[in-house]
């Protein structure tokens, strides 16, 4: 699987990125607490001090962590710049299974798995080019095993490989399901059986995913939108700043000191990458 350090410098930075097809792992600045709608199971911890979390129009909640649940709209704070971020795909794990510190909803107080995360964020930051990303299993890194894995049915599965393997592709559902041999209507409901996300809302994150591997790169941000499959420069940034809650030119000023080591795009990732 081809790996790259998209746009890092041969200084060490403390701010970074590590994308896997499956999973991402985020050093680096928050930006402002505006609403974020993201397809993963999130997980904030606090570099030091502590995060404010509001889940949808309930209370803000302080803590260390918070755990988000996919697709669920939030708004988050932190005292300091920086903020850890873990991401794990919704549709690549047994929701049942996760481990217990990734079960709660909003603030959670976890402080042991807190310690290991800022462990593993100085370990990567400080060792800079010393640690081959490349190399690690992320699922080890953070949660000392791999997680387990969503059934799924298989044709669904097949989609799902293909929007992975292509996320600007500008397929549409109808397609999707002639190539499934489903009925257009059986091909929505059976998808977000198994998914547990509409088709329309799993296309958004994964076109918007997709951005993460440009936001350190000197770009043109209308080359960028036409690049990750958007149809125009109004789309690219309304559909962006629903998702991560900031507008595309905030994120990629934010990203320029951030060092961001990706896995190209693909699916299903070995389990040495997930």
């Amino acid at each position: 699987m081809p790996f790259n350090s998209a746009g890092a410098s041969p200084e060490r930075s403390n701010r970074l990125m590590w994308i896997t097809p499956d999973r991402i792992f985020y050093l680096g600045l928050l930006g402002v607490p505006s609403v974020r709608t993201m397809g993963t199971y999130t997980v904030y911890v606090a570099v030091t001090g502590t995060l404010r979390i509001r889940l949808g129009d309930g209370p803000w909640q302080t803590s260390e962590m918070a755990v988000v649940p996919p697709y669920e709209p939030h708004q988050v704070s932190v005292e300091g710049r920086l903020v850890n971020v873990i991401q794990i795909e919704a549709e690549t794990v047994d929701s049942d299974a996760l481990p217990g510190a990734l079960k709660g909803r909003g603030a959670v107080d976890a402080p042991a798995f807190v310690r290991l995360v800022q462990q593993r964020q100085r370990e990567l930051s400080e060792g800079g080019h010393a640690v081959d990303l490349m190399s690690l299993n992320f699922d080890q890194t953070f949660f000392g095993a791999e997680l387990a894995l969503r059934r799924m049915d298989s044709r669904i599965a097949d989609v799902l490989t293909r929007i992975k393997q292509d996320p600007s592709a500008q397929g549409i559902a109808e397609e999707y399901a002639a190539s499934a041999h489903l009925s257009f209507s059986r091909f929505l409901h059976l998808f977000k059986q198994e998914v547990g996300a509409p088709f329309r809302s799993f296309r958004t994150w994964k076109r918007a995913r997709n951005l993460l591997h440009y936001v350190n790169r000197s770009a043109n941000l209308a080359y960028v939108a036409l690049d990750t499959g958007y149809p125009d420069s109004t789309h690219f940034s309304h559909s962006i700043r629903k998702v991560f809650g900031l507008k595309p030119s905030d994120i990629f000023a934010g990203s320029r000191k951030l060092a961001v080591y990706s896995h190209a795009p693909a699916a299903p990732s070995s389990p040495g990458t997930r």
